[in-house]
């Protein structure tokens, strides 16, 4: 079936966002505590085992958050930046 202009990607953009709207509903219905939610939930056994620190401290959760996303950016960064290094040609001919 051919593709007309911008029909396909529209379609397809459909289709992702049905299946998106499916998977949180479905997230919805089976309770299970968003991740902040679950965290302050099980903040009495965080307690037990922290020293000097308050289970519900805020500069912790941002450090935290912080530190995930240093990780999560470090994790994207490093291999496009080994990628934009090798040669197009080069790595279409090894193809």
């Amino acid at each position: 079936m051919p593709q007309e202009g911008g029909i396909a990607p529209f379609y397809h953009q459909l289709e992702l966002g049905h299946a998106l709207r499916c998977r949180l509903h479905r997230l919805q219905r089976s309770r299970i505590p968003s991740p902040p939610a679950g965290a302050l939930a099980f903040t009495s056994v965080l307690q037990s085992l922290l020293y000097g620190v308050s289970a519900r401290d805020p500069l912790t959760y941002a450090a935290l958050a912080a530190l995930l996303a240093l990780v999560a950016l470090t994790a994207t960064l490093l291999p496009a930046w080994r990628a934009s290094r090798v040669d197009p040609i080069l790595a279409i001919r090894t193809e």
